[in-house]
């Protein structure tokens, strides 16, 4: 649809164009009287009509070649060309004014229902291309926000993959071992070094002091208590 909408607007800047020429050129006398127009009067509301139709045929071709502009051009031309036709159109058969001749009538209302079919479709045209750009830029924005929603996704999936593959690590409580109390040992008077206790001579018979030997002989004469076997 928007290369009809071009080409629909190149007409528009054609006819824009010529009709911009041909007001422009109000103070030829014999041109009006050759094509049997009418010229406008003043001289000067014709030329600056005609300066205004130029410049918005130039605008007009330049919409047809910037698609970020062809559909509000061709919108407000199109208004634009419809209207003018009608109000041709209105005045030409219905207040018979300006009085032309047959041909220059017959040519002037053709002009104006030319005017009038070719605004109306550019209007409808326009608008046709601009919901289906909007539809375009919604459909592309959807997906913009989708691609941004499965890239989230994706990542926080492999952050909890990656949490879960983390083994978990105990904390190490060190233990507390008592410190190991060492007593003085006797020192030797003869040699002058630390004499280690012999516990296993402690317990063999003939190694008892005077005194151990004197209070186990009394703890074996008291009465009840207990006789070593009788041998031999």
């Amino acid at each position: 649809m928007k290369p009809l909408l071009r080409a629909v607007l190149i007409i528009d800047a054609l006819l824009l164009l010529a009709f911009g020429v041909l007001f422009l050129l109000t103070p030829w006398t014999s041109l009006y009287n050759a094509l049997q127009l009418v010229q406008t009067q003043p001289t000067l509301v014709g030329q600056g009509l005609g300066i205004a139709l130029i410049g918005l045929a130039w605008l007009a071709f330049h919409a047809s070649i910037d698609g970020a502009l062809t559909s509000t051009v061709a919108k407000v031309v199109g208004h634009v060309n419809w209207l003018t036709g009608l109000l041709m159109v209105v005045w030409l058969i219905g207040m018979h004014r300006p009085e032309l001749t047959g041909f220059g009538q017959l040519v002037a209302v053709l002009t104006g229902v030319l005017l009038v079919v070719l605004g109306l479709g550019g209007v409808r045209l326009s608008r046709t291309v601009r919901r289906r750009e909007r539809l375009r830029l919604a459909e592309v924005a959807a997906a913009e926000r989708a691609e941004r929603q499965a890239a989230k996704d994706a990542a926080r999936g492999r952050d909890v993959v990656g949490y879960r593959a983390e083994p978990l690590v105990e904390p190490v409580v060190p233990v507390a071992v008592p410190p190991v109390v060492r007593t003085a040992s006797p020192i030797s008077p003869a040699t002058g070094h630390p004499v280690e206790p012999d516990f296993a001579a402690a317990n063999r018979p003939g190694t008892l002091s005077a005194s151990d030997a004197e209070a186990r002989s009394s703890a074996a004469d008291a009465p009840g208590a207990p006789r070593p076997p009788f041998h031999g």
